[in-house]
């Protein structure tokens, strides 16, 4: 790596190898990033806060650790992104929301404290849509995030900003969170990696909730080794979340390698019938093809499965979210901490700070969610989506029973642009059609880049699922993939991306 000119073009595994074998230092690494965001996020707008100098002392530090001949960890020195759900003590927190601008934690999140652990200097805050409710980020409440792609078109959300601080080269690594999607549908159209966990396989303290029995927070990447390293990191019990899994971190480093090094002979790979077809664009489908043709020549076994319940996994999300959504949310009422628009009495307060502090598609979210879980109306809505959401369960147990793995296409169409979808929000919650189940039924999924579509030259993702707790297979099939692909591309598909023209 001592011929590398550029580090923001380098792997995430390759900075941290420079670094131990004294071909780099995290100072002159981070400082490269910084310069980056510098000079490209005025037009991305990737980043809510940028902590130049939190991230340069954490980067000194390391490289004078290292220096002493301290024993450091696999990261260490690697800057990284976080997304703006993550509470992170001294550094502003807002969960893209208006009603907690200026908001500053007093505590880390445990992903935070265990990145800070890993020495990994933090570069600043990513945007999102407003609490992550969205498929675009533009409804955050400062404004949307560009895709590096086409600065006209949406990076996806909620967690736009990780995805986009990724494909703009602002950001080695990044935090993701995922609700219904929001790892993966970025990932998807943005042309990088994200991995959604098995529910509870990381911590969820800290993390500002919206719906508490679906968010996961997982890795955000260009490479599927890189978000390896990453979710090793990240993953782990923790007596502060009640519903942390109490089981070892996957070992995906290994998985990834494994993945690279041997082929896929024996593996049953499921492609899910009813994730596909009509409302698919053709790109989409083809370069999903051409994925299994890919896997299917690494010696894998295609089947077809089918998983009928999944036609109603949209409409149960999208009850259960709000549902859980107006729930979290009531913390925000002016009280306790974040905006207060002073009124004559406490009631009025706290109605005025939150018609104030929250965007339009957050208080439709409160509203559906509070009717659903109104008296009269619980069993009929919320009742029977929880009802669905136990037969999507049920599917995916008899699909794994046929496949190793499940896979489709991570999101239907590339990137649309911006403002195309924010009037009709039916067409915004389709976009998250082929991401929901995984989070309804708790189990762990990879979206790793397919390629570009060939009528509009924009990525298309590759989605696998697994089992509950078999994280590791998701990693062994995604490296295999990405390395048959990264022969064709020569190269991760970032790189193939045209060169951002910014403004000046």
């Amino acid at each position: 790596m001592s011929d590398v000119k550029d580090w923001t073009r380098a792997t995430a595994a390759q900075m941290a190898a420079a670094m131990q074998a004294g071909e780099a230092t995290s100072v002159e690494i981070t400082q490269a990033h910084l310069d980056r965001i510098a000079a490209v996020d005025a037009d991305v707008h990737a980043f809510l806060h940028v902590d130049a100098e939190g991230a340069l002392a954490t980067a000194r530090e390391v490289d004078e650790a290292r220096a002493n001949g301290e024993d450091l960890p696999a990261l260490a020195g690697v800057p990284i992104a976080v997304k703006d759900i993550l509470v992170t003590q001294g550094l502003p927190t807002t969960a893209g929301s208006r009603i907690l601008e200026g908001w500053i934690p007093p505590y880390d999140a445990t992903v935070t404290r265990k990145i800070r652990e890993a020495r990994m200097p933090i570069l600043g805050k990513t945007n999102m849509d407003e609490f992550a409710m969205g498929s675009s980020t533009e409804h955050s409440g400062f404004g949307p995030t560009r895709n590096p792609w086409d600065l006209e078109r949406i990076p996806g959300g909620s967690g736009g900003g990780s995805a986009a601080s990724l494909a703009a080269w602002e950001a080695p690594l990044a935090i993701g969170s995922d609700t219904g999607g929001s790892i993966r549908q970025p990932a998807s159209v943005t042309g990088t990696v994200g991995v959604k966990p098995t529910y509870g396989g990381v911590s969820r303290y800290g993390a500002i909730a919206l719906a508490s029995s679906l968010d996961q927070l997982g890795p955000c990447a260009r490479t599927v080794e890189d978000a390896a390293y990453l979710h090793e990191v990240m993953g782990g019990h923790d007596p502060m979340d009640a519903t942390s899994l109490d089981e070892p971190v996957p070992s995906c480093v290994d998985a990834a390698r494994q993945g690279r090094e041997q082929d896929l002979t024996g593996v049953r790979i499921g492609v899910i019938k009813e994730l596909s077809g009509e409302g698919y664009q053709a790109g989409v489908e083809q370069r999903f093809t051409e994925g299994l043709d890919k896997l299917k020549a690494l010696g894998a076994e295609i089947v077809e499965v089918s998983c009928p319940s999944f036609e109603y996994a949209l409409a149960a999300y999208y009850l259960i979210l709000p549902s859980e959504a107006s729930s979290n949310l009531a913390k925000f009422d002016s009280v306790r901490f974040g905006l207060r628009v002073e009124k004559a009495t406490v009631e009025k307060t706290m109605g005025a700070t939150r018609a104030e502090g929250f965007g339009d598609e957050v208080k439709r979210r409160i509203i559906l969610g509070t009717y659903a879980l109104s008296a009269g109306y619980y069993d009929a809505y919320y009742g029977s989506a929880q009802k669905v959401r136990t037969l999507i369960q049920r599917d995916f147990a008899a699909a794994f029973e046929q496949a190793d793995v499940l896979v489709s296409p991570t999101t239907p169409t590339t990137p649309f642009k911006l403002g195309e979808r924010l009037d009709d929000p039916l067409a915004m919650y389709l976009n998250d059609v082929a991401t929901i189940p995984a989070n309804l039924a708790g189990i762990p999924g990879m979206s790793l880049p397919a390629g570009v579509a060939p009528e509009d030259g924009l990525p298309t993702g590759f989605q696998i699922l697994a089992p509950a707790h078999e994280d590791a297979r998701l990693y062994r099939i995604g490296a295999a993939l990405e390395k048959a692909l990264a022969e064709e591309w020569g190269g991760t598909l970032t790189a193939q991306a045209p060169e951002l023209e910014v403004s000046q």
